[in-house]
């Protein structure tokens, strides 16, 4: 966090009003500038002495678009004015930008209410977010020196969120993206209503999406965003049929995703009978519930549709046949024959041995399946696999190997106990004799 340290008699903050109201008035003549100059600092005066600081702040940002003005200067201002020319170069830099607006930036800690604090907040975000391709790191930096001066908690989700669409909007989202990884102690400081939840895990998914290594946390932003929608009414559950539909085609594209709970998802599931977004949602049952051949008799009525949400066949093909396999090896007690592995994997053509091995070595490297290939017998050896959804089913099947599993330890802790006795009795009778 920057701070002002005072190095004149002067107030920074009449400074700046000083230098930003002579830097706004300067192609006006001398007379003109002189008593504009004037006139503001008077104003800023009187703002200090009374302590109306939302309105300093207001007056200080109504001259502070100058200091984000293009760093060049032209030769006729070289020639005519070389003082203008020293001041606008003066403060062209990223470094004195940064000095004007750590000062603006510092009225808020002499705010005396909540709400002057969050309206003092919200006029300094305005001018900042205005041109966001331009300077857009510097902005973002005087965005989160403004997060670390508030006090409200409110005051700084609001910052936040600002600094996050700005990122956006400047496309310098690798400067925001560490900060994602914090939201949930974020969320804990916040303290958010449901609908500030929603807007803020949205606003972290688009931030995050077009990043490649971040496609996965995109995704779980997403997928949180659907989740606050959880016991609304059908009003307010309409308002996320454009993002569920998103996030189906979003995991169906993600070729390492082969998980997740959408279906329970009352968001998500509201898409079944809806006239725009039905097929969506059956495609995503298909992808969670069922093998390559229902998504193959998909594919031949609805390739259009695909295709207009960006989805290629070829891929979906070869996700569906990962999916195939994990299904198979949950399904067939822990052998799967090479012929029925051909049968269900093939798409247009034939699959040879060596491919099925392939498929299973896929499907063992992404951690899908644990397994052991008897290519003697031409038999897959499972010993588990991941679920493409875990409802209430397989908490049931999990129990169930969890009770299984404590009546066998139980089992070998009597079996030990009891060896110990006979072993205990031995020895005792043993050491008679000797005696």
């Amino acid at each position: 966090m920057t701070t002002v340290v005072p190095t004149s008699e002067e107030d920074p903050a009449l400074s700046v009003v000083r230098f930003t109201s002579e830097l706004s008035w300067s192609d006006a003549g001398p007379e003109v500038a002189e008593q504009q100059v004037s006139r503001l600092c008077v104003e800023a005066q009187e703002c200090m002495v009374r302590n109306r600081w939302l309105d300093l702040t207001s007056l200080m940002l109504t001259s502070a678009d100058i200091v984000f003005s293009n760093s060049k200067v032209s030769e006729k201002d070289t020639r005519h004015n070389s003082y203008i020319s020293i001041i606008r170069h003066f403060f062209s830099s990223a470094l004195d930008l940064e000095c004007i607006f750590t000062v603006i930036c510092n009225l808020v800690t002499k705010s005396e209410s909540p709400d002057e604090e969050l309206e003092m907040a919200k006029l300094i975000c305005a001018k900042i977010i205005q041109q966001p391709s331009d300077k857009p790191v510097l902005r973002l930096k005087i965005l989160f020196n403004l997060y670390n001066l508030l006090d409200n908690v409110y005051c700084r989700f609001y910052v936040y969120m600002k600094a996050l669409n700005l990122a956006m909007s400047g496309k310098v989202t690798e400067h925001i993206i560490p900060s994602c990884k914090k939201i949930d102690s974020f969320l804990k400081e916040w303290n958010l209503e449901v609908r500030d939840q929603r807007e803020l895990f949205l606003c972290v998914a688009n931030a995050l999406k077009d990043s490649k290594s971040s496609a996965k946390d995109s995704f779980k932003f997403l997928t949180r965003y659907l989740a606050t929608f959880s016991g609304e009414d059908a009003y307010i559950m309409g308002e996320a049929k454009d993002e569920a539909a998103r996030t189906i085609i979003e995991f169906v594209k993600a070729p390492d995703m082969f998980q997740c709970d959408l279906l329970d998802m009352p968001a998500v599931a509201q898409l079944e009978k809806d006239a725009k977004y039905a097929l969506v949602y059956q495609l995503l049952k298909i992808f969670l519930t069922q093998r390559l051949d229902a998504y193959l008799e998909f594919q031949a009525v609805n390739s259009a549709l695909l295709k207009s949400y960006g989805l290629v066949h070829e891929d979906c093909i070869a996700k569906m046949r990962m999916i195939s396999l994990v299904d198979l090896a949950s399904h067939e007690s822990g052998r799967i024959p090479y012929t029925l592995i051909k049968d269900t994997l093939r798409a247009s053509l034939q699959i040879d041995d060596d491919e099925v091995e392939l498929w299973v070595v896929k499907a063992l490297t992404s951690k899908l399946i644990a397994c052991k290939m008897d290519q003697m017998n031409q038999v897959v050896l499972v010993s588990s696999c991941t679920e493409r959804v875990f409802g209430r089913q397989q908490w049931q099947v999990l129990r169930t190997k969890l009770g299984t599993w404590r009546d066998n330890i139980a089992n070998v802790i009597n079996t030990i106990q009891a060896n110990k006795i006979t072993e205990d009795s031995s020895q005792a009778v043993q050491g008679l004799m000797i005696r």
